[in-house]
């Protein structure tokens, strides 16, 4: 499986933390946008995760322990480069 961290949202920037806790706990649990009540669990082991892409416009909050990751899996980095203003990045959130 291809795991996209940040498929909804920027995890890396944003939710840091719950991302390494992910990865320490070994599973994440994902509710499905159009049908609330279907939850459905990822395991978050190698042998069943082939690649973890992650995209994000600030890796910093990950730098000191990204190794955690990238020493157990196949990773994938792309740096998001928009040309939104402060503004429109700031209602946003």
């Amino acid at each position: 499986m291809i795991l996209n961290i940040s498929g909804r949202t920027d995890i890396v920037n944003h939710y840091s933390g719950w991302l390494f806790r992910r990865f320490e706990e070994g599973y994440a649990l994902s509710r499905n946008s159009l049908f609330p009540n279907s939850v459905r669990r990822y395991e978050l082991t190698p042998d069943k995760i082939d690649c973890i892409i992650f995209g994000s416009k600030n890796y910093a909050p990950v730098l000191g322990r990204i190794h955690e990751i990238t020493e157990r899996f196949h990773t994938y980095f792309y740096y998001t480069i928009t040309a939104y203003g402060k503004d429109v990045k700031t209602a946003t959130k």
